[in-house]
Parts: structure tokens; sequence; C-alpha cells
């Protein structure tokens, strides 16, 4: 069946970094752009970070650009955030999602915690 598993978040002082994984199965992994969304409490979910299929490009919003780093590895079933000089407002829920067509896949989420 199709997984998507995330792992990698914590509790990490402002300005700190972690760095997130997703480990894809049960699908073609290199076929599907793959994306990282979030979402804190009490707000809607926000996309951070897309990266095409092969990897060729990338996108971010102003909220992240230059801090967040998307990429992945075919070989490997996985996509990977690199989150830098983290800040309070970075708290939320991070999932990642595996888009082709008209067909969806989400994780079940990973916290990331940014507090003093």
């Amino acid at each position: 069946q199709v997984q998507l598993v995330e792992s990698g978040g914590g509790l990490v002082q402002p300005g700190g970094s972690l760095r997130l994984s997703c480990v894809a199965s049960g699908f073609r992994f290199s076929g599907y752009a793959m994306r990282w969304y979030r979402q804190a409490p009490g707000k809607e979910r926000e996309l951070v970070a897309a990266i095409s299929n092969d990897g060729a490009d990338t996108d971010y919003p102003d909220s992240v650009k230059g801090r967040f780093t998307i990429s992945r590895d075919n070989a490997k079933n996985t996509v990977y955030l690199q989150m830098n000089s983290l800040k309070p407002e970075d708290t939320a829920v991070y999932s990642c999602n595996a888009v082709r067509l008209a067909t969806n896949y989400w994780g079940q989420g990973t916290q990331v915690t940014v507090s003093s």
C-alpha cells in the first residue's frame, strides 16, 4: 500500500536547524512531484516547498525562501526539507505530499516546535 512516512521533527531553539525526511513506498516515486506543507494550530495549511519529479525545479513561498531547501533522492524514494534559521512562527506539523495529475498522497506529519 501507499505510504509516506515523515521523520526528523522535534524541538529546536530559534535560529536552529532541522532536516525533515519523507520516505515513500507503494507507488512510483520518481513519477511524482513532491511538496512539503505545514499547518499550525488554528491556521490554514500552507505550502512551504515543492520539487519536480526529477528534482530540476523547486519553488518556495516568500515566508521560507532562503531558509528552507527541498531536495529528493529518487534512488532512495525520499524527499528532504532542510530548515535553517528557524523562527517560532515556523512551529507547525509538517507533512509531505506526492502529486501527479489528479492523484495525491499524504503522510501523517511530523511536529516541528521552535522555542527557547
